[in-house]
């Protein structure tokens, strides 16, 4: 034994704060001693050293109290709290959410003018979420030791990570706090040790817009594309990054410590992400979801928690129109959700509006890149209804009920993915839009031949790629507070965006 060992360190009260950089200070303060005693009792319990008792940590809260109805008198669509109560949130990682958690505070003193109190909850931090992201101690412990540490250490509790909040049908315990945040502490950290799993790469370097895509045609030219900008010492972005954190810095730019802990996996993760950085994380990340709505929505389900300004699809899709050539775009502007992947969280009579200022941002971006307008940019790209299912050989169904229903629905194209990604961007309040790209038109005799695959995916994937970049660039310009529309709001919204 070793008693000398700390159990757990003192919860000292709470405290009041005014200032919301000062909040934030306490908070990363909390966090760093909670994380510093749950890795010294993890090297001393893979030492061969067993503590007296088991070794507990907790994760900060942020917490703010209200009397007054009055409403916050702002035109943003977060920062505020609906009606008087007692508000809070766990929280982790205020390292990497700093930014984004000073100003949260910030809306909040300023719209209520009460203080913020910040201290420590009694949510458990699991011992898997204060690993750093090189240590793999567990693998060095014996079959043994690693039963042992489930009585030293806490584990990850599932019932702390549902997503109740979101989908709307979490009910507060009777003097229970309301939540402040979509997410609890331990949801953001199960999502961010996933993010690496399925990416390859660490949350650090996701930026605040994200595009998917189903294909990794995509997925080379955007490598391309970021390593150009590299070559650019003039360019916006100052860092390209790959799977395995892999740091490509902007030519003038001297490496960093932490680059040279990046190393290019022997093989790629399931979904690999990419990601083209700017100084103030409002770059580009780009990840390949690879085919199919699982993936869509597993994914979407963990960037959610990074609060992205936005997320786009960029794929390609099956053409239901015999008006519609191979090459033509598709902006949509409804989904017909037969994905099935969100039926228990999103029920079907949810409907999935457009966003304005993503279909505009899309629209105005094919325009530019195309170099063309009115009549011309109608006659290549079409607005319309996305159909998404899961099977992918819907045309060999019998009685061929499905493409009756897409007729009935008045969809223009069909895929995977778009609708998970949108409801998925309704769920979690982020904003979202797709553009498509026809590749194959099954119900006229028009499918995939090698050889015209090849040349067809040469020929549109740059476009539509800078389509989807200069969209980022248009919405990045336009200011992100317009894109956290009111429309992705609840009756009951939580004050984080």
């Amino acid at each position: 034994m070793a008693p000398n060992t700390p159990t757990s360190p003192a919860k000292n009260g709470s405290i009041f704060h005014t200032d919301a950089l000062q909040a934030l200070l306490h908070v990363q303060q909390l966090y760093r001693e909670q994380i510093e005693h749950l890795r010294v009792g993890m090297q001393r319990f893979v030492a061969g050293e067993t503590p007296a008792a088991p070794i507990h940590a907790y994760y900060p809260f942020v917490r703010i109290r209200t009397t007054t109805v009055a409403r916050a008198d702002t035109k943003l669509s977060y920062g505020f709290v609906e009606g008087p109560g007692t508000y809070e949130a766990t929280l982790t990682r205020p390292d990497l959410f700093a930014h984004y958690l000073e100003e949260q505070f910030r809306l909040l003193i300023l719209h209520h003018q009460v203080p913020l109190e910040v201290g420590l909850s009694d949510k458990l931090i699991p011992i898997h979420f204060s690993f750093a992201d090189n240590d793999y101690v567990e693998g060095t412990l014996s079959a043994e030791r690693r039963l042992l540490m489930r009585d030293v250490f806490d584990l990850p509790d599932l019932e702390s990570m549902d997503d109740g909040i979101a989908n709307g049908t979490w009910r507060p315990h009777p003097s229970e706090a309301l939540p402040l945040s979509l997410f609890t502490a331990p949801r953001v950290d199960y999502s961010l040790h996933r993010l690496r799993h399925y990416t390859g790469t660490a949350p650090e370097w996701f930026q605040n817009f994200v595009l998917f895509t189903n294909y990794q045609f995509y997925i080379d030219e955007f490598i391309r594309l970021g390593h150009a900008e590299m070559a650019r010492e003039d360019s916006e972005y100052i860092a390209f990054i790959e799977p395995g954190n892999v740091v490509t810095r902007r030519k003038g730019l001297p490496a960093e410590t932490v680059d040279a802990l990046g190393a290019a996996p022997p093989r790629l993760p399931q979904m690999p992400g990419y990601h083209l950085v700017r100084s103030d994380y409002s770059g580009i990340t780009m990840v390949n979801i690879g085919v199919g709505p699982s993936n869509a929505k597993t994914i979407t389900d963990h960037i959610a928690v990074l609060r992205p300004h936005a997320w786009m699809m960029l794929g390609h899709c099956a053409g239901l129109r015999n008006s519609q050539q191979l090459g033509d775009y598709v902006l949509a502007h409804a989904y017909v959700r037969e994905d099935h992947v969100l039926d228990e969280e999103l029920p079907l009579w949810v409907p999935i509006p457009a966003l304005a200022e993503i279909q505009l941002a899309l629209q105005q971006a094919v325009a530019d890149v195309t170099q063309m307008e009115h009549a011309d940019l109608k006659r290549i790209m079409r607005t319309g209804t996305v159909a998404s299912t899961d099977n992918r050989n819907w045309e060999l169904l019998p009685d061929n009920l499905p493409q009756l229903r897409f007729s009935q629905s008045r969809a223009v194209a069909l895929d995977m993915e778009s609708a998970t990604i949108a409801a998925n961007g309704f769920r979690f309040r982020v904003p979202y839009g797709t553009l498509l790209c026809v590749s194959d038109k099954p119900l006229h005799g028009e499918i995939k031949l090698p050889g015209m695959a090849n040349h067809f995916y040469r020929e549109r994937v740059d476009q539509h790629l800078r389509i989807g970049m200069r969209a980022v660039d248009i919405l990045r310009e336009g200011g992100t507070n317009r894109l956290h529309s009111r429309k992705l709001r609840s009756f009951d919204e939580v004050a984080f965006q």
